[in-house]
């Protein structure tokens, strides 16, 4: 019961120990907020799984599920038997993100292999220049596709690592961009006491400049220019250090469970999150969270999730809710089976 105590408060003095002195304020100070937009790939960036997004984002200790190899690779190794799942993100503007992913745990042993791939696709946009702002009469649309295999291996019970391979490629106008990127990520479980961290870092990639040839507009004695040299662009790398921590597990029905992480990307400030999901029965589960340092965010997300044993295996379904402040509002769907 003291070692439970002890974790509880170290948890919650790291959370409250950055929140705001007022409303206005952001937990951590915009100490990278000049780094904006200096990395190419920001599909990468977008939660693909409803759970993670209900949660503030803060799953790289919790995300038990097929999104282990989207969140922490290290977690893959702890799924059991074959899972696999789809997801769906209704994003703004009429984009769509897809994400289906598929693990399956060696019989007889400690490792976990796994394959996964994440789209984006913009739908038809309209050709617009500033001789012609309501459109020219073409179409174009973003596709980016980033397709990935995870190995993930427990050395005890308590410790884990995992690292995903993934092949990224963004096109659009005639343009496209290919790299190779990793994850990398571990894992550790404090005992037996519900108290959890995980460490990943995404997107580790090569840089990589365009190819292809751009026919540019301008106001020049040839009103017609081909670009053909672009600059190199590089994967928005990321490093998430997460915590997680289940209360109520006296109770037979119930489980509560805490979860924050701190995230350091290479294009902006740093930020933190924060969710808590509770379950009953391990089958319907609630859940809620915020991104704090975050603009755009000014109000939680939410979401709920459900899970019916068939069969010996087991299907999940979740829905996510979110909003920023100006674009408005982001709807995931998932469903996953466990064999």
């Amino acid at each position: 019961m003291r070692n439970r105590l002890i974790i509880l408060s170290t948890f919650f003095i790291l959370l409250l120990s950055g929140m705001p002195d007022s409303a206005s304020a952001q937990l951590l100070p915009s100490l990278g907020g000049e780094r904006a937009g200096t990395s190419g790939f920001q599909f990468l960036k977008i939660p693909v799984d409803a759970r993670a997004a209900s949660l503030g984002e803060s799953a790289v200790a919790s995300a038990f599920d097929i999104s282990a190899l989207y969140w922490n690779p290290a977690l893959a190794s702890h799924l059991p038997g074959i899972q696999a799942g789809f997801h769906h993100t209704a994003y703004f503007v009429d984009i769509n993100l897809e994400y289906a992913a598929v693990n399956y745990h060696i019989p007889n042993s400690n490792i976990s292999i796994g394959g996964s791939l994440q789209t984006l696709n913009s739908g038809q946009m309209k050709v617009t220049t500033e001789f012609e702002p309501f459109g020219t009469g073409e179409l174009f649309r973003f596709i980016d596709v980033a397709a990935g295999i995870t190995f993930s291996q427990q050395l005890t019970d308590l410790f884990s690592y995992g690292i995903t391979t993934k092949y990224i490629r963004e096109s659009v106008v005639g343009l496209s961009t290919s790299t190779v990127a990793a994850d990398l990520g571990i894992f550790y479980a404090v005992g037996s006491t519900g108290a959890r961290m995980g460490v990943s870092v995404r997107n580790i990639g090569l840089d990589k400049a365009p190819q292809g040839e751009l026919e540019r507009t301008v106001i020049d004695t040839n009103p017609v220019r081909i670009e053909s040299d672009f600059e190199s662009l590089t994967a928005p790398t990321t490093f998430h250090l997460g915590f997680a921590y289940d209360l109520l597990k006296a109770s037979p029905n119930s489980l509560l469970t805490l979860s924050t992480q701190l995230n350091n990307p290479n294009d902006n400030a740093e930020n933190w999150n924060f969710g808590a999901e509770y379950s009953w029965k391990d089958m319907l589960f609630l859940r809620t969270g915020y991104r704090f340092g975050i603009e755009e965010v000014t109000i939680p997300s939410f979401g709920t999730g459900l899970k019916i044993p068939v069969s010996g295996a087991a299907f999940h379904f979740d829905y996510g809710f979110n909003r920023l402040d100006r674009l408005g509002s982001v709807h995931r769907m998932g469903m996953s089976v466990a064999f």
